[in-house]
């Protein structure tokens, strides 16, 4: 089996990244609540240990706390921020509040060598850091020692050795804790000693051979959308049990322009699996009539598609399972990792298992990935690189890049801007700079003038954004001159719009856009 990282959440905005940095070590690791770790352990059978950062300060009554099996188990743990602190205070040391808050950029002093620092950081060398807490450990448990320290916490960085526990007070997680990511590889690679051998064409292995244990003969429902992730999980469906897969393709009306058409080319004409199309955009778009609070479109749309795919699946001869796109995002999102309630971010998802009335299982293959990983899985898998690099676009489409009530009239016209942006970010050669770029139609309207007449039409705003897994974005610097044209463009071509502007704005971990 492949070695894997335990990664025990206590809150932490970044924690996703702890993942994606010992998965690009070809280690593979999941994240657990810390409220559910004890329960985890017992099957997970981790070869190392990493505690995450967290909002709270560990002195208080009742704040998360590791399973105290982490410290039993004989395996190495490293602990970030928090970690690094109910560690110590679990194993006898002591952690106070601080008069001297660290926050942002700092440097550490290497004082120790350590395997942990081995190849990069040198004893006698200073090193920027990224550091975000307001607690400082006084003292450290017996055992330990300290290898790092910096302004305001002496014991930025501390080991002991014989048991391999560490702990680091900054974040080496983030781009901005300069070779944070060698670190996390020193531990999972050279303290650990894991193989490093997690490839996608051992997940695609492994997943295959899962997927044909769960659905044995079966038959397998899958709705198809057209989208990166929902394109994965037919075409690996459709390598591990053949025949036994129907697609279905809801056409709801809310999709980018021509994206129905190259959907059932590729899937009925090139890979020849089983699709049923379903043209239901009447349906839809007569369900969200009058509507306009987001959430509320999110969940008509779901239990539309539910709907659908139960009519479709008593067609087909009645279908076992209902395979889905969901990804490692939506699980972590939707999971409440301080004991509070479960955030709403992916509702269109059915991550906690679907309606019992379905009488259907569930098939996820892609649970375990984050959106770049999904794309390699599909270039491992064959699909077209125009369907692999295509920008992701949420399941309900149009109907959320539309705030307010959405009807025909305003697809139509957003239809016409989105694919003129599309095509000019392409011409300009930029569109595999950006992760996803999408047009909006503000629920707003202003008089302008073109020609000698007075308009009195919608505003479209544009937005773009560089990622590599979808939990942290930055707008895209688009120069002037290409803004300019795009504008003209859309003012121009597309009735209905007589203003554009752009949207400059970042995207932190767990946030909705336009939504």
């Amino acid at each position: 089996m492949t070695d894997r990282i335990l990664i025990i959440d206590f809150g932490s905005q970044v924690t996703q990244l702890i993942a994606r940095r010992v998965r690009e070590s070809g280690v593979y690791s999941e994240i657990v609540p810390f409220n559910k770790a004890n329960e985890i352990l017992k099957t997970f059978d981790p070869k190392g240990i990493i505690l995450s950062g967290g909002p709270n300060s560990v002195y208080d009554i009742d704040t998360p706390r590791a399973p105290e099996a982490v410290f039993n188990m004989g395996v190495p743990v490293l602990g970030i921020c928090y970690g690094e602190q109910t560690m110590c205070e679990q194993m006898g040391g002591k952690v106070e509040k601080s008069d001297e808050r660290e926050f942002g950029r700092a440097f550490i002093d290497i004082k120790v060598s350590s395997p942990l620092f081995d190849g990069f950081w040198d004893v006698g060398t200073k090193h920027q850091v990224w550091m975000s807490h307001g607690d400082r450990i006084d003292a450290i448990p017996d055992g330990f020692e300290v290898i790092a320290t910096s302004g305001n916490a002496p014991f930025a960085a501390i080991a002991n050795e014989e048991k391999k526990f560490y702990g680091v007070q900054f974040h080496p997680e983030v781009v901005h804790t300069l070779h944070g990511e060698k670190l996390l590889a020193n531990f999972v690679k050279n303290i650990v000693r894991c193989s490093g051998d997690w490839t996608m064409a051992s997940f695609r292995e492994t997943e295959i051979a899962k997927i044909r244990k769960q659905v044995g003969d079966d038959k397998v429902i899958c709705g198809l959308s057209g989208g990166v992730d929902s394109s994965v999980v037919a075409v690996l469906l459709h390598e591990a049990i053949g025949d036994q897969l129907t697609c279905v393709f809801v056409d709801h009306g809310l999709m980018r322009s021509n994206e129905a058409d190259q959907v059932l080319d590729l899937f009925r004409e090139h890979y020849h699996i089983n699709l049923v199309h379903v043209n239901a955009e009447e349906l839809f778009l007569g369900k969200l009539d009058g509507v306009d609070d987001p959430e509320k479109k999110r969940k008509i749309i779901g239990g539309l598609f539910i709907d659908v795919f139960e009519k479709e699946a008593k067609k087909i001869g009645g279908a076992d399972f209902l395979a889905q796109g969901t990804l490692y995002p939506d699980v972590i999102e939707s999971v409440s990792f301080t004991g509070g309630p479960s955030v709403t971010i992916k509702s269109h998802h059915n991550v906690g298992g679907l309606p019992e009335r379905m009488h259907m299982d569930l098939v996820e293959p892609l649970r375990e990935l984050f959106k770049d990983e999904v794309r390699v899985l599909g270039r491992e898998l064959g699909i077209p690189e125009a369907f692999i690099e295509r920008h992701p676009f949420p399941g309900p489409g149009l109907a959320i890049r539309i705030p307010g009530a959405v009807n025909k009239e305003k697809c139509d016209i957003l239809r016409k801007a989105d694919a003129i942006y599309l095509e000019e970010i392409k011409n300009s050669g930029l569109y595999n700079q950006i992760w996803q770029a999408f047009a909006v139609l503000l629920p707003v309207k202003t008089v302008g003038v073109m020609g000698d007449a007075r308009t009195y039409e919608y505003v479209c705003a544009l937005r773009a954004v560089t990622s590599t897994d979808g939990m942290t974005a930055d707008y895209y610097p688009f120069p002037h001159d290409f803004l300019g044209q795009v504008s003209t463009r859309i003012i121009n071509e597309v009735r209905g719009i007589n203003r554009v502007v752009y949207d400059t704005t970042s995207k932190p971990p767990g946030t909705i856009e336009w939504e």
